[in-house]
C-alpha cells in the first residue's frame, strides 16, 4: 500500500473512472490505498459516487473505511441504506465498539430497528448492552471481543481456547484470566503462555497484578490510566468485577484527539463540534454566541469608560494606556486559565487546596507584575514628563496582573467543581472579563493617585 495525497487531482481521477466505468482500475487503485485515505476520498464525493467506491471494496475494507469516514459524511452515506442493509452489510462485520460508535449517531428508534435486523442474536444483544451505557464512559467505548481463560484450565486448554476465540478478535495482546464467576483475576501474556509447560495450571503462571476500569469510569480517566501505565489495552469490568470488555490504545488516541479538539474550540470561543468542511450557517451558529458575549463586553467597556469620562477629560493622557491595561489583563487571565485547564484535563491538578494553588499563582503574578510594571515605569519616565501618569500606569498594571491571574485560576476550578467543562473559561470569557476588570482597576487607581500626588 502507498500513502497518497488526497487532493483535487486524485478526486478528479476517481470521477473519471466512474464516468468511464473503469471498475477494475478503480478496484486495483483501492487495493493499494489505506482505509484512512479511502475515507478521505469518500468525504469529498457525492453519496452515489461513494457507493461505487464501497462496492469495489471487500467486506473487511468496507467497515474499516466506514469507521474512518467523517462523521457527517458517514451519516449522510448511511442514510441512503435501509436498516436491513446497514445491519447486514456494515455492522455485521464490525467490531462491537466500532458498531456501537456508528449506532450512537442514529436516533434511538433507528438504533433499535437496525439492531433488530442483525442475524447474529448474540452480537445484537452485545450491541444493545453497549449502546445502553452512558456516553463518555468506559462502557460506551469498550469492545466485547477479547480472549479469556478460566483460572482452573491448563496452559494447553488455554491455547486451544485461544484458537477458537481468536476468530472474532483482530489483535490479541494478552489473555484475561477469570474465575468461575467470570470475575477478572489477572492476565497472562502470550510469551509466558508459550514458554509455560502445557500441563501447568494457569493458576500457577498467570499475573495477578492487573489494572482495569469499571464500565462507569469516565473516558478521560480511561485515557489518563492508559497514559500513566503505558498500556496497550485496558480491561473493563462491571460493578461485580466481571470481565465485560476491553479498550485498546487506538480508541484512546482517538478519544484524546477528540477531547483536545473540543477543548481547543471551546478555548477559541466555538461552542459546537465543527470543522472547516461544515456549512456556512453551522459554522456561524457555532461562533456567534461568544461573539455576542464579546459584543456585550465591548458595550460594558464603553459604559465603564463613560463613568470615568470626567477623569479622562481632566487627564486625557490616561486614555493612551487603556489598550495596554486591557490587553495585559486578558493575556494574563488566558495564561493562568490555560495552565489550570491543562492540569485538570491531565489529572495532574486536583480541586483540593484551592487556596494554596491561588496563592502560588499570586506569587507568579507578583513576579511578572513587578517586571512588567518596572519596564512600563521606566518607559513612561523616559518619554513623558508626568510622574503621576507613570506611577498610575505601573501600579494599575501590577494590580491588574495579580487580579487577572487569580480570576484565571479560580474560574476554571469553579467550573470543574460544578461539572462544567473548564475549557470554556479560557479564551473569550476570561479575556472579556479581564478587559472590564482592568479598565475599572486602571481608572480607580488613577482617581486615587492623581488626587494624592
Amino acid at each position: 500500500m502507498e500513502k497518497l495525497q488526497v487532493d483535487n487531482a486524485l478526486i478528479k481521477q476517481f470521477r473519471n473512472w466512474f464516468s468511464q466505468n473503469e471498475t477494475e482500475i478503480l478496484r486495483e487503485q483501492l487495493l493499494n490505498m489505506y482505509p484512512q485515505d479511502i475515507a478521505m476520498v469518500i468525504d469529498r464525493l457525492e453519496n452515489d459516487e461513494a457507493r461505487i467506491v464501497m462496492n469495489a471494496l471487500d467486506k473487511i475494507a468496507v467497515v474499516k473505511v466506514l469507521v474512518e469516514m467523517d462523521e457527517q459524511t458517514r451519516e449522510s452515506f448511511l442514510s441512503t441504506y435501509s436498516p436491513f442493509e446497514i445491519a447486514n452489510e456494515f455492522l455485521e462485520n464490525m467490531d462491537s465498539d466500532d458498531a456501537a460508535y456508528v449506532l450512537n449517531h442514529f436516533p434511538n428508534s433507528v438504533k433499535e430497528e437496525v439492531i433488530g435486523q442483525l442475524q447474529d442474536i448474540e452480537y445484537a444483544s452485545s450491541l444493545l448492552n453497549l449502546i445502553s451505557y452512558e456516553e463518555e464512559t468506559a462502557g460506551s467505548l469498550m469492545a466485547v471481543e477479547l480472549v479469556k481463560a478460566n483460572l482452573n484450565w491448563t496452559v494447553k486448554q488455554c491455547i486451544e481456547e485461544i484458537r477458537t476465540q481468536a476468530e472474532n478478535v483482530d489483535s490479541i495482546y494478552v489473555v484475561y484470566v477469570i474465575d468461575d464467576m467470570e470475575r477478572l483475576v489477572g492476565i497472562i501474556t502470550l510469551k509466558n503462555l508459550i514458554l509455560a509447560e502445557p500441563k501447568a495450571q494457569l493458576a500457577d503462571v498467570y499475573n495477578k497484578t492487573v489494572i482495569s476500569v469499571s464500565t462507569s469510569t469516565k473516558i478521560i480517566e480511561v485515557a489518563n490510566t492508559t497514559k500513566k501505565y503505558d498500556l496497550v489495552v485496558l480491561p473493563v469490568v462491571d460493578p461485580l468485577g466481571r470481565l465485560v470488555g476491553r479498550i485498546t490504545v487506538d480508541d484512546v488516541v482517538d478519544l484524546i484527539k477528540e477531547e483536545a479538539d473540543e477543548d481547543y474550540q471551546l478555548m477559541s470561543g466555538i461552542t459546537a463540534d465543527v470543522d472547516a468542511t461544515d456549512k456556512v450557517w453551522v459554522l456561524s451558529r457555532a461562533r456567534l454566541p461568544w461573539l455576542l458575549i464579546g459584543l456585550l463586553g465591548g458595550i460594558a467597556s464603553s459604559r465603564i469608560l463613560g463613568v470615568y469620562e470626567n477623569q479622562i477629560m481632566i487627564h486625557p493622557e490616561m486614555a493612551f494606556f487603556i489598550p495596554l491595561i486591557a490587553a495585559m489583563g486578558g493575556n494574563v487571565g488566558v495564561q493562568s486559565s490555560a495552565i489550570v485547564v491543562q492540569g485538570l484535563a491531565n489529572d495532574t491538578l486536583g480541586t483540593k487546596n484551592i487556596g494554596q494553588k491561588i496563592l502560588k499563582e499570586i506569587r507568579v503574578a507578583l513576579i511578572n507584575g513587578i517586571i512588567c510594571s518596572s519596564l512600563i515605569l521606566a518607559y513612561n519616565l523616559a518619554l513623558y514628563h508626568s510622574c503621576e501618569l507613570a506611577i498610575t500606569v505601573s501600579i494599575a498594571l501590577i494590580t491588574v496582573i495579580i487580579f487577572a491571574s487569580i480570576f484565571g485560576t479560580f474560574i476554571p476550578m469553579f467550573l470543574n467543581q460544578i461539572k462544567i467543562d473548564p475549557a470554556i473559561a479560557t479564551g473569550p470569557f476570561i479575556t472579556t472579563s479581564n478587559d472590564l476588570l482592568g479598565i475599572v482597576i486602571y481608572f480607580s487607581v488613577g482617581r486615587m493617585l492623581y488626587t494624592t500626588l
